[in-house]
Order: structure tokens, then sequence, then C-alpha cells
């Protein structure tokens, strides 16, 4: 993430690291988007991850 990246540099930021498979680092970026624009898409990108993350890989998160 670039020091002053906007919501939607972050919010594309988040996609690539999601088409990437790194969820982690995707939601890192979606939520530091949410901080910037809470109107942003990055609101329904977290959500959807969350949903993927909890119910395949209940092990490594923990909501």
């Amino acid at each position: 993430m670039t020091p002053q990246a906007s919501a939607e540099q972050l919010y594309q930021q988040g996609n690539g690291f999601r088409k990437a498979g790194n969820f982690s680092e995707a939601i890192n970026c979606y939520i530091e988007a949410i901080k910037l624009d809470p109107s942003s898409p990055a609101v329904e990108a977290k959500r959807m991850l969350d949903d993927i993350m909890a119910f395949y890989c209940k092990d490594m998160y923990n909501p």
C-alpha cells in the first residue's frame, strides 16, 4: 500500500491480492479502503471474503 493511497486504489489492490489467492492481504486492503470511504465497493468485497473464509477456512479465520 502506498502511504497516500485512495480508497479506490486500495480496493483495486485488494482485488489483485484476492485474484492471486492472498486473502489475508486482500482483506487488509479492503479494511483500509473502508476506513477512507465507508461507501466503497470494498465493503461488499470484504463481506464476501469474510463469508468465504468463515465457511472454508474455519481453522485459519476466527471472526
